[in-house]
């Protein structure tokens, strides 16, 4: 069974380690330093830095399981306005990561539907989100969920530049 939870506190370590392993499984293979990806791991998912963005009420974290095993998780971050983006009432899809051997189970659709609902009951119009230009199975799951390209960012992993693409949806 299939079901989504609003993490707590004492969630932070699964959320650490499901961030590096998802990061890893969905963008390792397009970084070709392997120490900046480790360093970044290091950085982005340590759990201090959990712990300080689940102390930010603006992020709201969600796990998914399949039979109480965590399996994926998103993070919401509320308020988030982008330049690319009309509305002053979004919200940014900042996370959305499944383990890489759970996809195949298609859930992701499913938990795209919840975080977009839950957008709604917390009064926002529109979800933002920024995916990787060469991340062509992430970019076509969000084109068939009908989500626009509205513009492009840089991401920076240690230093080096990675385009992204700006991915706006209103609810």
């Amino acid at each position: 069974m299939i079901s989504i939870n609003k993490a707590q506190s004492k969630d932070v370590k699964i959320l650490a380690l499901l961030g590096t392993i998802t990061y890893t499984e969905s963008h390792g293979h397009f970084i070709d330093n392997k120490k900046d990806l480790m360093r970044y791991n290091e950085s982005a998912f340590s759990v201090s830095q959990i712990e300080n963005e689940m102390i930010d009420p603006k992020n709201i974290f969600f796990i998914i399981s399949k039979d109480d095993l965590p399996i994926g998780y998103a993070k919401l971050v509320l308020n988030s306005n982008n330049k690319n983006v009309d509305s002053q009432n979004c919200c940014q899809l900042e996370r959305i990561y499944i383990l890489k051997d759970f996809i195949p189970l298609k859930i992701g659709q499913q938990f795209l539907t919840f975080l977009e609902e839950k957008a709604k009951e917390l009064q926002l119009d529109t979800i933002w989100l920024s995916v990787y230009g060469k991340n062509s199975r992430a970019i076509k799951f969000y084109q068939r969920n009908k989500y626009e390209e509205v513009g492009k960012s840089t991401f920076l992993v240690n230093g080096n530049e990675y385009k992204n693409k700006i991915f706006s949806k209103g609810i």
